[in-house]
């Protein structure tokens, strides 16, 4: 007896082997059954090597305790202390698994099936596993002989007699043997039906790949044909019943629990579709209809069950259609874009323990291999493995995967895979979250034959694999293109010219031997440059890829790179900084004008980098006022002094160009700009800003030149159109009026003259021919049009709009706001036309009448000839003239009794005619989708195409490209106009309404 306060020798020994509750462990072994084996050592060591010794030993007992006599527990006692084999499996699989513990107590004379340990036993295939299921003749017997047949395949993996693969291979061979097995209950249940039809299954999938889970859907397709003599029609409907019926038989839950579901959603047109089809069907569909994901979904189709020679012939048929399937429009975008999907619609809280679909997970690996798969296996047979393991063997072999990444995806894959199969073995559930409770992760990582420190051994092996995954699968696409023009790495197989061209082809590369040229200058010899180079190329690639033109991207990229090789911060900016190298993709492959502005000066690619120094957060108008007139004074003379502003006008409208492109399509750490109305607002205030400083820095300059100090007039530059609304694009002119006022003492003439003398140098300096884009002032909002003088007094303002002014220059005037000069002056401009454009007895009927009069005339005669007015975002139905036109009229009206209708901003005026009732809801929502989609359309033909436009580009690649800064992927510009149609569409309605008056 054990003296009170201290252990047993028994509860040393089994905290030894590995119990966690040595004390439940020692009642156990008190107990009547197991008495005898108490101090056996072998046992306890048997035990102690299990996955969860107390799980094991909890089994155990169950199961002796199930057995049906005292003669048959002594058998199983005496077979388990002499035969090794036999006591490895058993105690293996009671300590792994729950569920088949469960099974084994429920069926005692099972345990016999783990006995046997001939080498036929050690590979059985679709035949033994046959054999194993003759005998049940009813679902709930073929769910028995199904568990029996799995306990030997758990208790060979466990004892780490197979492999991991070996072990998906055998489950997938199990599994056909089941579903050969319910076809056959099912035919035998119907045999009208069986005789009518001949019926094929189809197995896809992991079941069809032959690397199926523990506990997974068996994913199939059904074809179907008459037999001889027999109706189509009829021959189809019994064929469904059978197949239905199969499906019952292996998914309903019964005494014996289910085997797996059977899931046909993989068929042509989904759960939409017939069940069953014939084989004409089938090839029809994949002709005309299929998906890109359903050709990638047809690599694994393996025909299983039934009609042998039908399952060969569907076959037959389809494999040629797979392996055309990368010739398809967008094949890679929309591949990657079905990844990304599956990656987004993973919960949140499961990202992180997410072993098949998050991100460094098994499907990283299976949409990597199946992509270079679908890509190279047309021209090369070798490649069309359904095995994913097997797959990236002969891609390596051919030089379309490098080596050492094959190696350490093939490393990553079978532990993320083993791992994901231990923990479907526990209790035999679908799921591939790893767990987070303390013991269950023990006894994952003692599965895996981590002893020492389990739970932190097998964390750390798992985010290790992970991590590599995650850095390699795009890698896995991109790095070969490099070998095979770099030739650095002796004995390598590399890509050869021809399987680099399709790889880039299907990229979406338009001119392949170009970018090989482009990849050679960029990443070959045995440079440091190169190294570097060689290391961010993979990835950026796939970034160019992603965009609309990819040769776009990759020369520019090679331009900016032969601009600042030699430049030390340049690739190691690219290389360290986190978001630099993918900004910097994005930006060079979305359209001309970003990288316009940057080859002009690309020491701005700094800005793309996370460092204090960079960013691309908007800088506000003060900020840049100050630098502009720093430099400006530090010039000698104002050439040279409007050169330095403009020079940072082009940086800044680099910075805004890049920001808006990445918030546009966001990036892998953060998505895009959801709220479209804050880009636009974004962009409009710092181009705005960015023209009123550099407008300030001019006149600043130009003054300094010709007067000095001080101008013997007062000068102001009063912001017009959409420069005083803070609305200005990156192809907007600058729409302004100039306003002097003589100096006390100042001869009246020689201010005008010197006042002049300023606009005619300013406009001189921003336009002339130099590297930076030149800042074009338009003048013609000032009273009597281009016929009145470019610069008035204030007085002179004065008595024209007291004397002369037409409504449509109240309406103009709505967007007048002081932009730079003398700050006294601006204000009583201002003051000045306040009354004019917010009349105190609001606006009359016939002044209403003159405003739609103008409306018309312009819709009528300022839409260029041949364009289609429906998608011309300026002058069209619903674009930007239709919702400004009817915000300005509601301003003119109600702008005196409302103070928030006081602004030049577009959108803040609407909402302020919201707020005050004059506009529903309903209808301001309208208005500002439209006014926003049609800036931005506006916005990205400028960033597209280098100029200006209001209409949406013609060219295909154009059109993509623009789509893309709109947020619609690759193949979709025709939903882009229809969206576009559509929601013009519904603001015209608003505008006939409001503006109109019905």
């Amino acid at each position: 007896m054990t003296a009170p306060g201290r252990r047993s020798s028994t509860f040393t020994r089994l905290l030894r082997h590995g119990f966690t509750d040595p004390s439940a462990a020692e009642r156990l072994l008190d107990g009547a059954e197991p008495a005898s084996l108490r101090n056996d050592p072998v046992l306890l060591e048997a035990l102690g090597a299990t996955a969860d010794p107390d799980l094991a030993l909890r089994g155990l007992v169950r199961l002796l305790e199930a057995q049906p006599g005292p003669t048959d527990r002594r058998v199983l006692l005496d077979t388990l202390t002499s035969a090794k084999p036999l006591r490895d499996r058993l105690l293996g699989v009671l300590g792994a698994s729950e569920a088949l513990a469960d099974h084994l107590a429920r069926h005692p004379g099972d345990w016999r099936a783990l006995v046997t340990y001939e080498p036929r036993d050690l590979h059985p295939g679709v035949a033994e596993f046959e054999r194993g299921l003759a005998g049940a003749g009813d679902p709930v017997a073929l769910r028995v002989a199904y568990r029996r047949c799995l306990l030997s395949i758990a208790a060979r993996d466990v004892c780490g007699t197979i492999d991991v693969a070996e072990t998906a291979a055998e489950l997938a061979d199990l599994a056909t043997a089941t579903l050969r097995a319910a076809l056959a209950l099912a035919r035998a249940a119907a045999p009208d039906d069986a005789a009518l039809c001949r019926l094929a299954v189809i197995a896809m999938g992991k079941c069809g790949g032959h690397e199926l889970n523990y506990v997974s859907d068996v994913d199939v397709v059904f074809v179907g044909e008459a037999a001889d003599g027999a109706d189509e029609d009829k021959a189809l409907r019994a064929a469904t019943r059978l197949a239905s019926h199969m499906m019952r038989i292996c998914s309903e839950t019964t005494v014996e629990g289910s085997i797996w579901p059977v899931d046909a959603n993989l068929r042509p047109e989904g759960r939409n579709g017939p069940l069953v089809r014939t084989l004409s069907s089938h090839v029809a569909y994949y002709q005309r209809w299929a998906k890109t994901w359903e050709f990638q979904a047809l690599l694994k189709a393996r025909p299983v069950a039934g009609d042998r020679e039908l399952g060969d012939a569907y076959l037959a048929a389809v494999e040629p259609l797979v392996w055309q399937a990368a010739e398809r429009e967008n094949f890679v975008a929309d591949v990657q874009k079905m990844r990304r999907r599956v990656v987004e619609n993973i919960p949140a809280a499961e990202v992180d323990r997410q072993l098949k679909l998050g991100p460094g997970g098994l499907r990283d690996v299976e949409f990597a291999v199946q992509l270079l798969q679908l890509v190279h296996g047309r021209a090369d047979a070798s490649l069309r493995s359904r095995t994913t393991l097997d797959a990236l063997k002969a891609l390596a072999a051919g030089g379309y995967v490098g080596r050492a990444d094959a190696a350490l995806l093939d490393e990553a894959y079978r532990f993320l895979r083993s791992m994901e199969h231990r923990i479907q073995l526990h209790r035999l559930r679908r799921t591939h979250l790893v767990p987070e409770d303390e013991a269950d992760l023990r006894r994952l990582g003692r599965s895996l034959g981590l002893r020492t420190d389990p739970v932190a051994t097998l964390l750390r092996a798992w985010r290790r694999h992970a991590a590599a995954v995650r850095r390699l699968h795009e890698k896995l696409f991109y790095r070969p293109l490099l070998d095979a023009v770099a030739q650095l790495a002796p004995g390598e197989a590399r890509l050869s010219p021809e399987a680099a061209r399709e790889r880039l082809v299907a990229l979406g590369y338009a001119d392949p031997a170009a970018a090989l040229r482009h990849l050679e200058a960029l990443a070959s010899g045995v440079s440091r440059k190169a190294a570097i180079q060689r290391t961010l190329l993979p990835v950026l690639l796939g970034w160019f890829a992603d965009s609309a033109d990819p040769d776009a991207g990759l020369l520019n990229f090679r331009k900016v790179s032969d601009a600042l090789g030699k430049t030390p911060w340049y690739l190691r900016l690219l290389r360290d900084e986190g978001a630099a190298a993918e900004n910097l993709a994005r930006v060079l492959s979305a359209g001309r004008l970003a990288p316009d502005l940057l080859m002009r000066a690309p020491e701005a690619v700094a800005l793309l980098g996370d460092g204090d120094g960079g960013g691309l957060a908007p800088r506000g108008r003060a900020q840049l006022e100050q630098e502009i007139l720093a430099a400006v004074r530090r010039a000698d003379g104002a050439v040279q002094a409007v050169t330095a502003a403009r020079g940072v006008r082009r940086r800044e409208l680099f910075r805004t160009a890049a920001a808006d492109i990445v918030g546009s399509y966001g990036t892998e750490a953060r998505p895009a700009e959801a709220d479209q109305g804050a880009l636009v607002d974004r962009v409009g205030a710092a181009v705005s800003d960015l023209t009123a400083a550099t407008l300030a820095g001019t006149l600043r300059a130009v003054v300094r030149d010709g007067w000095g100090d001080t101008l013997p007039t007062r000068f102001a530059i009063i912001g017009m159109g959409r420069f005083g609304g803070h609305e200005l694009g990156y192809g907007s002119d600058a729409d302004v009026l100039f306003v002097h006022e003589p100096r006390d003492g100042a001869d009246e003439r020689e201010a005008g003259e010197a006042a002049g003398k300023v606009v005619a140098e300013m406009r001189r300096l921003l336009q002339q021919p130099s590297a930076d884009p030149p800042l074009l002032i338009d003048a013609d909002l000032r009273p009597e049009g281009k016929s009145g003088p470019l610069v008035r007094t204030l007085k002179s303002y004065a008595a024209y709009y007291r004397r002369w002014s037409l409504v449509w220059e109240s309406h103009a005037l709505l967007r007048a706001e002081f932009v730079a000069g003398d700050e006294d002056l601006g204000r009583r401009f201002i003051e000045l036309v306040d009354p004019l454009r917010y009349p105190a007895s609001g606006l009359g009927e016939e002044a209403v009448r003159e405003i739609r009069r103008l409306k018309a005339r312009m819709e009528s005669e300022r839409l260029p000839r041949g364009v289609d007015p429906k998608l011309h975002a300026k002058l069209g139905p619903g674009g930007l003239s239709d919702v400004e036109w009817t915000v300005q009229l509601l301003q003119l009206r109600y702008g005196s009794a409302e103070a928030g209708l006081r602004t030049t901003r577009t959108r803040q005026a609407l909402a302020a005619a919201c707020g005050a009732g004059l506009v529903s809801e309903e209808h301001a929502a309208v208005l500002d989708e439209a006014w926003v989609l049609a800036t931005r359309v506006r916005n990205a033909v400028m960033l597209v195409r280098g100029r200006a436009g209001d209409t949406f580009p013609t060219e295909s690649r154009e059109l993509a490209a623009v789509g893309r800064y709109l947020g619609y992927g690759p193949g979709h510009a025709g939903d882009m106009l229809d969206a576009y149609r559509r929601t013009a569409r519904r603001a015209r309605g608003v505008v006939e309404e409001l503006f109109y008056g019905g």
